[in-house]
């Protein structure tokens, strides 16, 4: 059902909308004046607010400034019997969905409202989730309406236009650069850059360079001044991916970049101010990490300003179904095949997956089975899911075949524990779990994929 708020301060006009509104299935609360329906909008969540424009106290326009403070896309009508083109146009520019005169033609503000639901309907299913709207934004393909999903949506929408630094939380595969994107390109600053930049995948020695640049002769083979990353995202966002690989060291000179708004190079003798918005990632326990003194506390504090949790796919499978047909649709595309249909068998398969590679693992399966596929729709054979692996025996020792084939599988069972203990020893830091395996880190990358290790 949806809700409705009246803020109306004439107690005829109020209780003639609630009996018209109730008998059509809404849930109608009424705020008196304009301060009640800003207090309301900030201490329940509302579907549509219709709010007249002369009131004592707080008149419309500042219920519409509210609302949309609170939730940019909660749509707004406004009522008034003083109605010019100047009042509309205003209110129109201030984001109201719609404007309506007194005396009230209930039948045209039934279809307002109709409208206005229809259209949030469609934003909120959409403005994250589907490849038209996506591709106007200029922003990444983000499939799902579950209620999780539908809920990190919101709070993507809602921090988006502001400055506030976002940490992003989720497992390995659930797309959390993806959200990164669409919070950049939701936001004032999408029209100047978006830098993502993966503090696990550089050597700590060059991470500093990397981020904020070096002047030239700062050190070894610095032949030339470098920008860095901060530098180059000016006015725009920055995404560091599994910051909590950071080096201890590096991390200070992080936290002097969120207080202070500025760099300095490496071998710089000046600070240089930056305009940049940082979203943060991780998919490690940092709050583990730092009561290890891995990670420190005040800098963890400073990124999750606002924290938002990308949910595993395990507990959103609804979305599986809509995201294997946005995947088929892109595959066949890329591949200039046939569009190709799946079997609902193979969609129940699929949801009854674990999938501990989350979105990614989904996408690399429903590729193959398009390459496996030779007829018009894709049935469980084609989909070649691996049976679920055991945590404490993750290989299977073969008891027919040749020794070779027995000392590999064993093999693989070592590698796969020794590498979850590392991984467990350092709170899933993968640098120090490399360090501790004597492996170089691109190695250790390699195994934790080939073992489907979940970190």
């Amino acid at each position: 059902m949806e809700k409705i708020l009246i803020v109306e301060d004439k107690d005829s006009m109020a209780q003639m909308l609630k009996e018209t509104l109730e008998p059509e299935g809404y849930e109608v609360v009424i705020a008196r004046d304009g301060a009640d329906g800003i207090r309301k909008i900030k201490e329940s969540k509302f579907d549509v607010v219709l709010t007249d424009l002369q009131m004592p106290k707080k008149d419309g326009l500042e219920v519409l400034r509210a609302s949309k403070e609170e939730n940019s896309l909660i749509p707004v009508i406004v009522m008034t019997a003083f109605g010019t083109i100047e009042t509309a146009v205003r209110a129109i520019k201030m984001g109201a969905y719609d404007f309506i005169t007194k005396p009230l033609d209930t039948d045209h503000l039934l279809m307002l409202i109709k409208r206005s639901l229809e259209n949030q309907r469609l934003i909120t299913e959409n403005m994250l989730l589907k490849d038209k709207l996506s591709g106007q934004l200029g922003m990444p393909t983000i499939i799902g309406k579950s209620p999780l999903m539908l809920e990190v949506a919101n709070n993507i929408q809602k921090v988006s236009t502001t400055k506030t630094t976002v940490f992003l939380l989720g497992e390995s595969g659930t797309g959390k650069e993806l959200f990164a994107r669409a919070i950049h390109f939701l936001s004032p600053r999408k029209e100047h850059p978006f830098i993502p930049i993966n503090c696990a995948a550089i050597p700590r020695e060059l991470l500093e360079s990397e981020l904020f640049g070096h002047e030239k002769g700062s050190f070894t083979g610095a032949v030339d001044r470098k920008f860095g990353k901060f530098e180059l995202a000016d006015k725009g966002t920055i995404f560091l991916d599994e910051i909590g690989e950071m080096d201890t060291s590096l991390q200070s000179k992080l936290l002097r970049t969120l207080q202070e708004a500025e760099i300095e190079r490496v071998g710089g003798t000046k600070p240089i101010s930056i305009d940049v918005r940082i979203i943060a990632a991780s998919n490690r326990n940092l709050d583990a990490a730092v009561k290890e003194k891995l990670f420190r506390e005040d800098l963890y504090y400073r990124l999750s300003v606002f924290p938002i949790t990308i949910p595993p796919l395990r507990d959103r499978k609804e979305d599986i179904p809509a995201m294997v047909e946005h995947f088929i649709s892109r595959f066949t595309s890329e591949m200039k095949i046939p569009q190709k249909t799946i079997s609902a068998s193979a969609i129940e398969v699929l949801k009854n997956y674990l999938w501990k590679g989350n979105v990614r693992e989904l996408e690399n399966v429903i590729e193959r089975a398009l390459i496996l596929c030779d007829g018009e729709t894709i049935r469980e054979e084609h989909l070649r899911l691996a049976p679920p692996v055991s945590t404490s025996a993750p290989y299977a020792i073969p008891m027919d075949g040749t020794l070779d084939d027995a000392a590999s599988a064993a093999l693989s069972m070592a590698e796969s524990a020794r590498i979850k203990k590392a991984l467990e020893q350092t709170h899933g830091n993968k640098s120090r779990a490399a360090e501790i395996l004597k492996v170089s880190y691109k190695t250790l990358l390699t195994k934790i994929k080939e073992y489907n290790i979940a970190n």
